[in-house]
């Protein structure tokens, strides 16, 4: 029978080990003793460098099983300062009467958009926009416009209307959820994470990924963790949400399962890689690798398990706009060649094109002249597109001999060798590297060109719900979130989220699937807040499974 999955705030089983509340100094707590140490060793005395340097900070750890703990953290709290206002959608300053709002633009854009509205009634304002610099992005990035000062966000709606009858687009957002540069070290908070620590000195179980039964198909972290009866869970890596995108539940990245390579990775972005025999993981750039041959000569293979032609995050050859990375973003590719397992799901998906089926002794068992198959036991399936047709028909007459090889290549260009207790999730950006802050917005794809920083705007500089994991420098693994785009909790803007990677003592971290998909579960129930009001089904999660008893 499955556990209860009731949301709770704290838990309630387990073992409470510490306790504590503190107003920190700039110079943080003192260490009087050891009371504030969890059993995996895990220091919880030093404080979070975010927000103001005095801020309270308290955290209550949790044993959940030997070498498994789960801190949650709460700091600061009401903030006078912060309040609601409306922000407006900036028209392009481009001829094309089509051309999408923003929410920068240039200095003269922003003064023009305000003394439109002031003419309309609105006493609106223009703000000048500063980042956090990053290792390769940050800095100015435009001018926002805002009007009115509001103590709840029903209060903005006489002062949207206003805008709206002047011709303009506008929502009521609070101003607790800017990563403006002059306001991070002096934002009040509050914030609420969790931490699961996981130390592989005294853990026995196994910590994995899961994606469910079928890669197609999206479940919540707490049934993923429910069915594998796993300690605690997190979300994991990006994901294609709206079905028109590809294959909804397909991994956007890197993805390795029971060490089968299931997904190819998204040109070298970062991905979590976990050796689940020693519970270590590592952070390392990831690419794809795949080709199929017989007789008849060899051809790429652009993929695997995903719909051919669309390429969640991009990243891959011949991709348009851009075979570089992009954040949130469906490429195209007319022409391509994309194998298919089992895990996939009942059906490969279906469209023009061509489709061999491949049985497990590597022979064509069939062709057909449309796509849509079924993946045999130990088998695959291969399907073509467009110029891909001709090519595929050459290779893979009926009866030949059929060979895929496909798999991921490490940072040092060899391939990513897998045995049944790897498991491998994608993300991005790195954040911390050999114990610097090292932020890579622009590499993996955050910077999108030609949309005056408004993708970078609202993603990276921005405080959101945020998932992220890394390890210490004694081997630990800590998987953490951060609730956010409430009053009660306002997420963290990149930066900030690599402040608090260091500030737990990371040495290595990356930032993984966060906003509505933040979701952390422990012993059965929902330990955060989901900024959507509820649990966001998801393509894959993290778990922390317990130790096997024997005969298991």
């Amino acid at each position: 029978m499955k556990a209860s999955l009731k949301r709770r705030s704290a838990l309630t089983g387990g073992l409470v080990l510490a306790v504590f509340s503190a107003f920190l100094s700039p110079a943080g707590p003192t260490h009087a003793d050891d009371s504030r140490k969890s059993d995996n060793g895990t220091d919880q005395g030093a404080h979070l460098n975010l927000g103001a340097a005095d801020l309270p900070e308290s955290r209550t750890v949790t044993t959940l099983a030997p070498g498994v703990t789960l801190t949650k953290i709460s700091r600061g709290g009401a903030d006078s300062s912060l309040f609601w206002t409306a922000e407006v959608a900036i028209p392009s300053d481009s001829p094309d009467p089509d051309a999408p709002t923003s929410a920068l633009s240039s200095q003269i854009t922003a003064q023009r958009t305000a003394d439109k509205l002031k003419a309309g009634g609105v006493d609106a304002r223009v703000e000048h926009v500063q980042s956090p610099q990053l290792a390769d992005a940050g800095g100015d990035l435009g001018y926002r416009v805002r009007a009115g000062h509001f103590a709840a966000q029903a209060d903005g709606a006489s002062v949207v209307a206003k805008i709206k009858t002047a011709g303009f687009a506008s929502s009521v957002i609070y101003t607790g959820w800017d990563g403006d540069s002059e306001n991070s070290t002096k934002t009040r908070g509050p914030w609420n994470l969790d931490v699961i620590t996981i130390d592989p000195g005294k853990y026995e179980g196994q910590l994995a990924a899961s994606f469910g039964p079928d890669l197609e198909k999206r479940e919540t972290t707490s049934q993923l963790a429910s069915d594998a009866h796993a300690i605690a869970a997190v979300n994991a890596g990006f994901f294609v949400f709206d079905p028109k995108a590809g294959a909804e539940g397909d991994p956007a990245g890197a993805g390795v399962y029971g060490g089968k390579t299931l997904s190819e990775a998204v040109a070298d972005r970062p991905a979590l890689v976990i050796d689940g025999k020693k519970n270590a993981s590592s952070i390392q750039r990831l690419t794809w690798d795949g080709k199929i041959s017989s007789a008849s000569g060899e051809a790429p293979l652009d993929g695997i398990n995903r719909v051919p032609g669309l390429i969640r995050n991009c990243g891959g050859a011949n991709d348009l706009p851009t075979s570089s990375p992009l954040q949130d973003v469906t490429c195209t590719n007319s022409n391509e060649l994309v194998t298919f397992t089992p895990e996939f799901g009942q059906s490969t998906p279906a469209g023009p094109g061509l489709e061999v089926v491949v049985d497990s002794h590597d022979t064509v068992t069939s062709i057909a002249e449309t796509r849509g198959a079924a993946v045999p036991a130990g088998g695959h399936t291969i399907q073509a597109t467009g110029t891909d047709v001709a090519r595929l028909r050459a290779l893979a007459p009926m009866g030949a001999k059929l060979k895929i090889d496909a798999g991921l290549l490490g940072q040092d260009g060899n391939p990513l060798h897998t045995d049944k207790a790897m498991s491998v999730v994608n993300g991005g950006p790195l954040l911390v590297r050999d114990g610097s802050e090292d932020i890579t917005a622009r590499h993996d794809g955050m910077v999108h060109p030609n949309d005056g920083n408004s993708f970078y705007y609202g993603w990276v500089h921005k405080r959101n719900p945020r998932t992220f994991a890394g390890t210490d420098a004694q081997g630990r693994t800590m998987l953490v979130t951060a609730d956010g785009r409430s009053t009660a909790s306002l997420g963290l803007s990149l930066k900030e989220e690599a402040d608090v990677a260091q500030s737990l003592g990371m040495v290595q971290a990356m930032n993984l699937d966060g906003g509505g998909s933040t979701t952390d579960v422990a012993e059965g129930n929902v330990q955060n807040s989901p900024s959507g009001g509820s649990e966001r089904a998801v393509g894959d999660a993290l778990l922390v499974l317990p130790a096997r008893k024997d005969g298991q």
